[in-house]
């Protein structure tokens, strides 16, 4: 579901390829439901050796995320701090991550490239940037983790299943068109560097 809120664009999970239908690189969402933090040993477990992700997170968002977690009493979790981690490590697993698991929300640091290009357009998804630098703010917005899954891997890496609210400002970089912002301001920013070059070449070509 999608809503207007307080003048903030909200999704709320299970989210379907039709709530994202209107939403463009650039704009600014935020999520409101399951979240999982999901990173590198994850997307290899289930693309390179084939086993199956133990938290549903069809039409639902993952944080590409390495929490610090407090545990408390009987088995439940406090989260301390949730900083984005480089979403271009996930990128080589990230196409058949999304068609295997019904991602709708991919949340991270940085851009991604092509293979995240093709399965938000494939599959009806969405990437989008966390700001860096605001761990512990984003660790408010997480309400309740849910379930941990995967715990050999370490506090890292393990799948921390959250319900969140209103947790944001998330910008989208790549939309369900496969428009990717941060490649287009690449263009756009070599374009207008080459057209300094030229006009600086020119006021100093007397320097040898």
């Amino acid at each position: 579901m999608v809503e207007i809120k307080d003048g903030k664009k909200i999704l709320t999970t299970p989210i379907s390829a039709e709530d994202l239908k209107g939403i463009k690189i650039g704009d600014i969402v935020y999520l409101n439901g399951s979240m999982t933090t999901c990173r590198d040993v994850a997307h290899r477990r289930l693309v390179e050796e084939g086993r199956e992700l133990p938290v549903d997170v069809r039409n639902n968002a993952i944080f590409h995320a390495g929490p610090i977690i407090r545990p408390l009493e009987n088995d439940k979790f406090e989260m301390v701090s949730v900083g984005p981690t480089t979403s271009m490590r996930m990128e080589k697993f990230e196409y058949e991550f999304v068609k295997e698991t019904g991602v709708r929300v991919i949340i991270g640091k940085g851009g991604m490239k092509e293979n995240t290009e093709r399965a938000c357009k494939e599959f009806g998804a969405i990437h989008c940037v966390f700001p860096a630098g605001n761990a512990v703010v984003a660790a408010t917005e997480v309400e309740e983790i849910v379930r941990a899954e995967w715990r050999d891997l370490g506090m890292p890496e393990t799948l921390w299943n959250c319900r969140v609210k209103e947790f944001g400002p998330l910008i989208v970089s790549i939309d369900p068109e496969g428009n990717n912002f941060f490649e287009q301001q690449k263009v756009e920013y070599n374009k207008r560097k080459d057209e300094q070059i030229e006009k600086i070449s020119a006021q100093v070509g007397f320097i040898k």
